[in-house]
């Protein structure tokens, strides 16, 4: 099955280092972005929703820049793996902080992702005063 890669940005009024912990760590991610999450060995981390468990792999981590994480039960038959990639980028024209979120997924209904992500960044946005 194919995988649908979903991309979209967000213009959060925040700094990259006091955005970076809500997107790096289990504690922040757990205030906004599942229920549950739980860090394990080896840069893995077990995201909860729904009360079912999702092991993800860190797999990228650049300092208050971007994290990525791979499901390991993500892969398709084509070989590719599930994975949600966020990068802070800051503009230098407006020196507004963007999110910008990539979720390669089998989910291919555009405007459920869209709900689904904005969603998350108003929780985000209502946390850090955005």
């Amino acid at each position: 099955m194919d995988k649908f890669k979903f991309i979209a940005e967000f213009e959060l009024r925040s700094s990259p280092k006091v955005l970076f912990p809500y997107i790096s760590t289990a504690s922040g991610l757990e205030q906004w972005f599942a229920e549950k999450v739980m860090i394990l060995p080896d840069q893995r981390f077990d995201f909860q929703w729904d009360g079912e468990s999702h092991l993800a792999r860190q797999t990228a981590h650049r300092l208050n820049k971007a994290v990525r994480y791979e499901f390991e039960n993500g892969a398709g038959e084509d070989g590719n793996t599930s994975y949600v990639e966020m990068k802070l980028e800051v503009s230098d024209l407006t020196q507004s902080t963007y999110l910008r979120v990539v979720d390669y997924s089998d989910n291919k209904d555009e405007q459920e992702l869209s709900s689904l992500w904005n969603g998350f960044i108003d929780s985000l946005k209502e946390i850090v005063g955005s």
